[in-house]
């Protein structure tokens, strides 16, 4: 998007006052939106943008000015505006840009424009006839496409020059049903870094009918006992728990501030001996996946915790030069307009040696957890809150009735530690995943099926803000 001469002026220009690195951030953003509500195509919008922002880092500072006009001019503005952050003399020179390829590869087999706009949006019109087909009590079909294609280009003044191409699609629906005042909804989704080859593995219709099929059933079921129980997660979503209550406390920038309850814990023991969780940037197809992160870092492996061992935390660049250490490629933001920071990208519970079967019958008395809902989680303690959309109780090792108004209240690292059975099932989720942290990501999380032997479950609205301290 701009020459390798016009970057090499501009990051100079950017270290004129002394700083000890500067960046170009480069995107160009091009969208579909599409979403169907009462059967009528209510939002169709194409969207295009595109600019660049330039960092410098101060020693563990940085200063940061964005433009959406590539000239070369606007782009030494920028440059000139970060640079204003401090008042020494420039001493750094800028290493020749050497463009570094990814060995990673995430292809796009079927460009978005395979299918014509009119045809995603006949996808949606049969997800909503499917889901009202099913039974009279669906009462409201809301379905959503989308796709995203960011391209990024990163210069650094250390000779940095890498790009990435990343290439999201993803389908979501919400369906509610209705019967005597009592109403009930299931929602999921399903997408990926592709193109429209994401409809070869997955069926929009086949998605709509479960939705619908779930949110009846869930009409008939009897309010959810409360109190302490034993809890089973199904694998797959079901890690989005672990994503909020434990993955966000192991960034860096939580850490390095002493806000995380895992501040200072690597080498000890943090989770059930059962328990191996990984942050994966490089899986191909996913909704996290990276050639680079956003500071130009390649994407990797990062074992979080290993057989209930703390191993390491999630690093961007700015944390990373703070603590002496390397970044692990977990530097993300959410445009041109933001500063990276540490983000997760698909994190997960790895697959244990229990049967899931197995570990349904282990229990007596339980809930199983088919479909989490919204939650949050304070990362400081850990406190954890989770409202269950479907879920069934557990009698004498058998799945029994569905429950409605289930919600999982818990402390993330102590739940680590008590998880008593992790099956061989792992899972990935379908591919809907967003993570907000003052910046919105797409991210996967993942899971094999868990028995976790003691949780809360229930409490009014009252008691749940109590226990977030809200």
């Amino acid at each position: 998007m701009i020459p390798e001469d016009t970057a090499t002026r501009v990051l100079a220009a950017a270290l004129d006052t002394g700083g000890d690195l500067a960046e170009i951030y480069v995107e160009d953003r091009t969208s579909l939106s599409l979403r169907l509500e009462d059967s009528k195509l209510e939002h169709a919008v194409r969207g295009k943008d595109r600019g660049a922002g330039v960092r410098v880092l101060f020693g563990p500072l940085a200063a940061y000015a964005y433009t959406d006009d590539l000239s070369e001019k606007s782009l030494l503005s920028a440059a000139q505006a970060a640079a204003a952050a401090a008042s020494g003399k420039g001493k750094n020179l800028v290493i020749d840009l050497t463009h570094q390829p990814s060995p990673l590869e995430y292809p796009v087999v079927k460009p978005f424009d395979s299918l014509t706009v009119a045809d995603k949006a006949q996808i949606l019109h049969r997800m909503d006839e499917t889901a009202r087909g099913f039974d009279a009590h669906v009462s409201q079909v809301i379905a959503g496409y989308g796709e995203l294609r960011r391209r990024v280009w990163i210069f650094n003044s250390e000779g940095l020059y890498v790009k990435d191409d990343r290439n999201i699609v993803e389908v979501r629906a919400m369906v509610l049903a209705q019967k005597n005042g009592v109403i009930q909804r299931a929602m999921e989704g399903f997408g990926g870094q592709m193109g429209m080859e994401l409809f070869d593995a997955h069926d929009p219709m086949n998605l709509s009918l479960r939705l619908a099929e779930a949110a009846v059933k869930m009409l008939d079921a009897r309010p959810a006992p409360a109190g302490e129980m034993t809890v089973v997660m199904d694998s797959g979503w079901g890690g989005v728990l672990f994503h909020e209550a434990c993955g966000h406390a192991m960034e860096a920038d939580f850490v390095s501030k002493g806000s995380s309850a895992y501040t200072g814990m690597v080498g000890q023991r943090v989770a059930s001996p059962f328990v191996t969780a990984i942050d994966d940037g490089t899986i191909p197809g996913r909704r996290g996946s990276l050639r680079f992160d956003d500071d130009g870092t390649p994407a990797s492996r990062t074992v979080l915790i290993e057989e209930g061992i703390l191993k390491e935390y999630m690093w961007d660049l700015v944390e990373a030069r703070r603590m002496n250490r390397d970044s692990t490629g977990n530097g993300r933001r959410q445009s041109f307009r933001h500063l990276p920071m540490p983000r997760m990208t698909n994190t997960y519970i790895a697959a244990g040696p229990h049967d899931p079967e197995e570990i349904i019958r282990s229990v007596k008395k339980g809930l199983y957890v088919k479909r989490l809902g919204g939650g949050q989680a304070d990362i400081a303690k850990g406190d954890f809150v989770f409202s269950v959309t479907e879920g069934y109780l557990i009698e004498d090792g058998k799945l029994a009735e569905p429950v409605r108004g289930a919600t999982l209240m818990g402390n993330g690292p102590e739940v680590l530690a008590e998880i008593d059975m992790v099956g061989n099932d792992f899972a990935l989720d379908p591919g809907m995943g967003m993570c907000g942290k003052g910046q919105s990501a797409r991210v996967s999380v993942g899971q094999p099926t868990v028995r976790i032997p003691r949780l809360t479950i229930g409490g009014t609205d009252e008691e749940i803000a109590g226990a977030m301290g809200l």
